[in-house]
């Protein structure tokens, strides 16, 4: 079987591969997953995770699709470490809503640490032999290799890899930031910037995460024997300024009244399942050419699915300005997509409102029950969050199991 396809069934990129991929992993999201889910075997051997992660990055399933179903076969306690891990995901993003100026604080402080490189030639052959996966070290080497060729990394291993390239080989962790979410196929801004953050040792000040050989030689089954890491966290000053948490950013939302352009994005393949898009009269469905193979493969399953749901033919329109006369030539007086979170892709649709405000088109977007619920209990740490996920899970599946 080709590569590629072999992958794509094992990181699902389609609605159908998420929906398989879940029934499959059910009868291991209890105490299996509790006990397992930091045992890294290698390509090929995530059986103890879901590896459901691509999916959820692009909603091709929802995290309430996911929850109900694990909590009807194990009830909450019993799956109590998987749900924490869904939420980590949630976590990540509603924190980041409320301090939305640490992504472009991010994306200044990576300018300059690619400049650092460009002035500094050891510097830069440091850099470019992690890339390569020339450290001599064994594990990180690795699983630079793996990352490079499937795409993935199981989660504890990831750990372990930003630990090993903060603290032992020295480098930016914006460096490490910028070729996770560039090479991973679950790559979610928010996620992968702030755990990097929390590796550091900048998320939760002063606690960093410091990489232990002989802990990765016991949970990768004596698969790696690393030498010369690193014996104590040095903390990297911060490089962004965090603000207080504000509230999520206010957003225009569909107007049932009014007709509508569908515009589906990565961040949200599956809207189709959503009770209040059905209220919607929609025109046309459309796209940007995506800018990813896996957003690429994700997106032509996605667009299909809408196409089928509403009984319009998609259409990918090269640029925002083609998107608009799209609109216009429809007659939408709106266009709909999903909630845009802080990233790129919220970047890149930045200009859309004012260009189809100019043509007295409307931006609204539809924002999952899910994130309404979660974001507010995102502000702080983690374990606020989690406090809360009995009330939060309550009406889930058999949430008292």
């Amino acid at each position: 079987m080709d590569g590629g396809l072999r992958r794509d069934a094992e990181f699902p990129l389609t609605r159908a591969e998420a929906l398989d991929r879940l029934r499959d992993f059910l009868p291991r999201a209890g105490a299996d997953y509790a006990r397992l889910r930091n045992v890294d075997h290698g390509p090929g051997q995530h059986d103890h995770v879901s590896r459901l992660s691509a999916a959820l990055r692009r909603r091709l399933l929802s995290e309430s699709e996911v929850v109900a179903a694990v909590i009807a076969r194990h009830g909450l306690r019993g799956a109590e470490k998987f749900l924490s891990e869904v939420l980590w995901r949630s976590y990540w993003k509603g924190w980041l809503e409320q301090r939305p100026a640490v992504w472009p604080g991010y994306r200044q402080a990576l300018a300059r640490a690619e400049a650092a490189c460009a002035a500094d030639p050891d510097l830069a052959r440091r850099h470019q032999a992690a890339i390569d996966g020339r450290t001599g070290i064994d594990c990180f080497d690795h699983w630079m290799g793996e990352l490079a060729e499937t795409g993935y990394l199981h989660n504890w291993a990831r750990m372990q890899f930003a630990s090993i390239w903060v603290f032992t080989l020295g480098l930016a962790w914006e460096l490490g930031a910028a070729l996770t979410l560039r090479l991973l196929r679950d790559a979610d801004p928010a996620s992968n910037t702030l755990s990097w953050r929390w590796v550091a040792g900048l998320h939760t000040t002063g606690k960093a995460y410091l990489a232990d050989a002989a802990r990765i030689h016991a949970m990768t089954g004596g698969r790696f024997t690393p030498d010369g890491l690193a014996r104590h966290a040095v903390i990297p000053e911060d490089s962004i300024a965090v603000p207080p948490a504000t509230s999520p950013r206010a957003h225009r939302r569909p107007d049932p009244t009014e007709p509508a352009l569908l515009l589906v994005t990565p961040e949200d393949l599956s809207l189709e399942t959503e009770a209040a898009m059905a209220r919607l009269d929609i025109r046309a469905i459309a796209a940007l050419p995506p800018t990813t193979a896996p957003d690429r493969r994700a997106m032509a399953d996605a667009l299909d699915r809408a196409g089928a749901h509403w009984g319009l033919s998609p259409s990918e329109c090269a640029d925002l300005s083609g998107l608009v006369d799209l609109a216009r030539r429809c007659g939408a007086r709106q266009i709909v997509t999903g909630y845009l979170p802080v990233g790129p892709e919220a970047d890149r649709l930045s200009p859309l409102r004012a260009a189809a405000g100019a043509a007295g088109i409307a931006l609204a977007e539809h924002q999952r029950d899910w994130d309404v619920r979660v974001w507010p209990h995102c502000r702080k740490g983690f374990f606020a969050l989690k406090e809360q996920m009995p009330r939060l899970l309550a009406g889930l599946g058999a949430a008292d199991g």
